[in-house]
């Protein structure tokens, strides 16, 4: 019996959204652990940039293809409807609406663990719902269980309109803490708009140039200098570096989180880094912040699966303010 097909955005080898172009491609089949998922929403983040350029280089040796993806299809955020469940998964049932962290986002269906999904947050649409997995989680995991903000704690996130600092800023406000964003004047209303307290162009005000203290500094993804986030901080304040860009294609940023977890046992900060987890019981966090109005998602531009190419490109160049969202039907 021939395999049914399915429409996707595929790459056969590394580089700029360019490489990127629909095809006809079979649709995957579900392990026992595995929820098949009918993709209604999908969104761009940087890991799955990362993983279309192959950069950096370490990436291909760790397994995802030395000269060419091993896997066709880029995607990660995803939110839709369960087609198909594997033998072993009991949470989920077909029809169930839902969203998390599947394999190749960008396309009609995909394939994702059981222990990557929750149940769609009910107020948010499945653009909306889109816009949250990978972002929202590593803010979470970065504010609350890196960073440990209390109430009352003074907050920088850097990088606040960016996906994760979107998530960051509310997550932090949710907190109780007082927090200062930094982004571009034209996303300062947007970030104010999410609860920010102070929000600072960054083209402007030196945010690190010690004037004021921070308990935390959440960094994401920027390039500031180590020592220029430590004169930021407080005597005993935390460090919480998320990402990096502009390192080069062999580092590709990491090399301030490794000096940083080097440093960290030797000074009176704390200084360091996360790879966020992706699991259910922080989709399942988030998803009771969302159904309260604690957190809300902020989408820049939809496309279709055909401009998915443009819709990554954006997301490259920061021109937009939120995410952007592949929506596929």
């Amino acid at each position: 019996m021939a395999q049914e097909l399915m429409t996707a955005v595929v790459q056969d080898r590394y580089g700029e959204a360019d490489v990127l172009y629909l095809d006809r491609i079979p649709r995957p089949t579900v392990a026992d652990n595995e929820v098949l998922i009918r993709v209604e929403a999908a969104s761009v983040d940087r890991g799955a940039w990362h993983l279309m350029a192959g950069l950096p280089y370490p990436l291909r040796l760790a397994g995802f293809g030395l000269r060419a993806p091993k896997n066709r299809v880029r995607g990660l955020d995803v939110c839709g409807r369960v087609e198909a469940i594997g033998s072993s998964v009991t949470r989920v049932a077909v029809g169930q609406e839902v969203y998390g962290i599947a394999v190749g986002a960008f396309a009609e269906y995909a394939c994702a663990l059981e222990s990557k999904i929750a149940a769609k947050p009910a107020r948010l649409s499945f653009a909306q719902a889109a816009a949250v997995p990978v972002s929202a989680l590593t803010a979470l995991q970065a504010v609350r269980d890196h960073g440990h903000v209390e109430a009352e704690q003074s907050v920088l996130v850097l990088g606040a309109s960016g996906g994760v600092g979107i998530y960051a800023v509310q997550v932090a406000k949710a907190l109780g803490a007082h927090v200062t964003g930094v982004c571009s004047a034209s996303k300062i209303d947007t970030v104010r708009a999410l609860g920010a307290d102070e929000v600072l162009d960054y083209r402007i005000d030196d945010a690190t140039d010690g004037s004021h203290r921070y308990d935390v500094i959440i960094d994401t993804g920027g390039n500031r200098r180590l020592r220029d986030l430590r004169r930021a901080l407080t005597r005993t304040g935390t460090l919480v570096i998320v990402g990096g860009e502009n390192g080069g294609r062999w580092l590709g940023g990491i090399d301030r989180q490794i000096r940083a977890l080097c440093l960290s046992p030797f000074v009176s900060q704390k200084l360091g880094s996360l790879m966020a987890s992706e699991n259910t019981e922080d989709l399942e966090v988030l998803t009771a912040m969302i159904d309260t109005g604690v957190i809300t998602p902020v989408i820049d531009s939809v496309h279709t699966l055909t401009d998915t190419a443009v819709a990554v490109a954006r997301m490259v160049d920061g021109s937009g303010c939120g995410k952007q969202i592949i929506a596929t039907r």
